[in-house]
């Protein structure tokens, strides 16, 4: 079928594009061949919904070249894939984000984290696509942190016309067929999907971007009851009274009229700050760090997505160098020797800023501090079968102390 004049969907070009892209970009097909299109000339270009469904302008694919469209079709099939749609859900209800102007905000802030290295080695960049350049912007971040880097103005105008579908924002069209419309995908549907496609990066990841392979690791590790444990006991250590307050003379308190003479302090409160001790000694083993990392990327979720806010920490009979979290992956963590976390506490009570939540993370074959920190705690178990030390059989570790926050990892084991 081609275009003419009554204004049909050239599906002949729109087919040989999505084949482009199939050839080029292999380990995507799978996620390709899974869109239904849906003709539309109320959408502007392409656009998608949850349900895998891909609405498009036949005057938009007249207009454009093979190449590009082979792009814009890998681009739509990002937005799925990275559940850009349940991810702006979620940041809407964090950070009490409404209206469709946020929604703009994060459709472009989507398109960010697509597009900084989606494009190229045979694949056409489309007319109009934006990258973190646009702004000033780094790449190789996520859509989250992009959303804190900008606002809509000035050197937002020209961006206005995007418009990718709920399915890359979250807010439904008038376009949108709904989940009980045809030729939707169901739940476990898209889940086979997004693992074939993570299967397909894995197996080559020598010739996939970083950004697809961090997400093809994460989608094999899927939130599990635990996790969401986890991000909740950090989230409620994070937002418990006290935590990031502190008084300043920079804005006088209203009561300072009551009291001629005298200046009053007013109580401000700060993003809190957390310190994540990862447990590397050698009854740790190699996956278990590995998932410990995961964590850390979790952990920076649970507070809004603020990764200068987070602070990782290596310890095994000694703690080691606080590190910054720009990259999980980026951090060595060195070890291997006995288990003492104390000495891990100390250190992170000692660096500046000081830390208002210590998250450790171990498998709690460790002597644990005898006093309270002056911080709130939250404790990730690895779970063990045996709790002996390999020098002393009889020897069995204290259970994480009483006020701190337990979790145990890998399990759907209740927090106490």
């Amino acid at each position: 079928m081609t275009a003419d004049r009554t204004g049909m969907l050239d599906l002949d070009k729109l087919f040989a594009a999505r084949l482009h892209a199939a050839r080029v970009r292999p380990y995507l097909a799978t996620a390709l061949f899974a869109l239904h299109v849906v003709p539309s000339r109320q959408v502007p270009t392409m656009a998608v919904d949850p349900h895998w469904r891909c609405y498009v302008a036949p005057a938009f694919v007249d207009r454009t070249p093979v190449e590009e469209l082979a792009g814009v079709w890998v681009h739509e099939v990002s937005h799925l894939l990275r559940d850009h749609h349940g991810r702006s859900d979620r940041v809407a209800r964090e950070r009490g984000l409404t209206g469709p102007g946020e929604r703009l905000r994060m459709n472009i802030a989507a398109d960010f984290e697509i597009n900084d290295d989606v494009f190229g080695d045979g694949l056409a960049r489309p007319d109009g696509a934006v990258d973190p350049g646009h702004l000033g912007l780094p790449e190789g971040e996520l859509m989250e942190d992009y959303l804190r880097q900008f606002r809509l103005g000035p050197r937002t105008q020209d961006l206005a016309w995007l418009d990718c579908g709920s399915g890359a924002d979250g807010l439904e069209r008038g376009w949108d067929l709904g989940p009980d419309g045809a030729h939707g995908l169901t739940a476990q549907e898209r889940d086979a999907v997004r693992f074939r496609v993570a299967e397909g990066i894995t197996a080559r990841p020598g010739t996939t971007p970083a950004g697809w392979r961090r997400w093809a690791e994460e989608a094999f590790h899927p939130p599990q009851p635990w996790r969401e444990l986890l991000g909740a006991a950090v989230r409620s250590a994070a937002s418990a009274p006290g935590v990031g307050e502190d008084y300043t003379y920079g804005r006088p308190s209203r009561r300072s009229a009551g009291v001629p003479g005298a200046i009053l302090p007013s109580l401000r409160r700060t993003p809190p700050r957390v310190c994540v001790v990862i447990d590397t000694s050698g009854s740790v083993s190699d996956a278990e760090l590995g998932s410990a990392l995961l964590e850390v990327a979790a952990i920076s979720r649970a507070v809004g997505g603020r990764r200068d806010l987070v602070s990782v920490l290596p310890c095994d009979a000694a703690a080691r160098v606080v590190h910054p979290l720009c990259r999980a992956e980026d951090i060595p963590l060195v070890g291997g020797g006995g288990t003492d976390l104390r000495t891990g506490f100390a250190r992170a009570l000692r660096s500046r800023p000081r830390p208002d939540v210590v998250v450790v993370l171990t498998d709690g074959q460790t002597p644990w501090p005898t006093s309270r920190p002056s911080c709130r705690t939250v404790v990730g178990l690895f779970p063990r079968v045996r709790h002996a030390d390999e020098e002393d059989p009889d020897y069995v570790p204290d259970s994480p102390p009483d006020w701190a926050r337990v979790v145990a990892i890998g399990s759907a084991a209740a927090a106490r």
